[in-house]
């Protein structure tokens, strides 16, 4: 990814942007990151455990770090953020590329499959008939935007909490290949999504954030490719949902990976609320979520095989190949996770 997004820069003769500032330079960013990582751990157990009395601190993150924060969880946290870091951006540079190689839009197309599939009706249309377009829109998109803290967080806590290091391998290597085969998709087939293409359909939802956030993204793409704005990037691309696959590619995590039935439960109405915001907001076609459902299974499928998973009970479970972390469970915070003796 890091490389084709060089060579894609190179051939346009565009500069390489960097689409999260919020945290400095990138030469400082991931020192930011990992050093945050590091402290997401150790900080909360420190002032838990000490009971807030000084004197036990730093006995308390010394045991930490000597159980918990191995050669190998190092290893795991380091280049789980390294990877992820040059594939997101990557994949944001990208995509901010697309409209520059390939100008053609298969909206009209993907549009007219929609009405097919909805017997001639609009399905955006029929979602804001049957859930309404007042409190309902509030709370799709609420659960949509959630997605945007969700993936920083639901890396942190498979690379720094796995019980088991092959889970968090697991993790970050299936974001990498459903990030970059969600990119791999805008290429093969551009579009704009259904709220820049039929913006009218869209009229009577109540203003919301995501609503924001769709005419943020427009003035974007307007400045990027008309105003020649240097440094920043367009975000406008359809197909396909990389919402619809991380959502369900962190559920599946959390069904194979922890036992809490309720956190299941939690992480699947998630994805499912999260595909209906998909097409009530007109930020995909259903073609882009059913993509967005075959990238997560693929990428599950192949970063369980690359970290050493064995899929038993015709896919339904698996079975961990590494040993366990030495922290003892009742002192783990994710004791919940489903471990398994080599």
């Amino acid at each position: 990814m890091g490389a084709l997004a060089i060579v894609t820069a190179l051939v346009l003769e565009k500069r390489l942007a960097d689409p999260e500032g919020f945290l400095g330079p990138s030469g400082l960013r991931l020192p930011l990151l990992l050093t945050g990582a590091f402290l997401a751990d150790i900080l909360p157990r420190v002032l838990w455990f000490s009971r807030g009395k000084p004197t036990g601190w730093y006995a308390i993150a010394r045991e930490r770090v000597r159980t918990h924060w191995t050669r190998e969880r190092l290893t795991l946290v380091v280049m789980g953020l390294v990877c992820f870091y040059i594939t997101y951006v990557s994949y944001r540079n990208l995509k901010s590329f697309l409209p520059f190689v390939r100008e053609e839009k298969y909206d009209w197309e993907l549009y007219l499959v929609d009405k097919a599939l909805f017997f001639g009706q609009e399905p955006a249309l029929v979602l804001q008939d049957v859930l309404g377009t007042g409190v309902s829109a509030h709370f799709l998109s609420l659960i949509y935007l959630w997605f945007l803290p969700l993936v920083p967080l639901a890396l942190t806590a498979w690379l720094i909490w796995s019980r088991n290091i092959s889970y968090g391998y697991w993790f970050v290597t299936s974001q990498c290949i459903a990030w970059s085969l969600g990119t791999l998709s805008y290429y093969l087939l551009p579009t704009l999504g259904p709220g820049f293409f039929a913006p009218w359909l869209y009229e009577n939802l109540s203003p919301t954030p995501t609503t924001q956030l769709m005419d943020s993204l427009s003035g974007a793409r307007e400045r990027v490719m008309w105003a020649g704005v240097e440094n920043a990037v367009q975000s406008t691309a359809g197909f396909a949902s990389l919402h619809v696959a991380i959502t369900l590619l962190v559920a599946l995590m959390i069904q194979y990976t922890l036992k809490s039935r309720i956190m299941h439960w939690v992480f699947w109405v998630n994805f499912a609320v999260t595909l209906v915001a998909t097409l009530y907001f007109g930020w995909h076609y259903i073609a882009d979520d059913v993509a967005g459902i075959l990238i997560a299974l693929l990428a599950f499928y192949l970063g369980g095989r690359a970290s050493g998973q064995v899929f038993q009970r015709h896919g339904l479970a698996s079975h961990p190949t590494t040993t366990t972390s030495a922290v003892p469970v009742d002192a783990d915070p994710t004791a919940a996770l489903r471990t398994t003796r080599m």
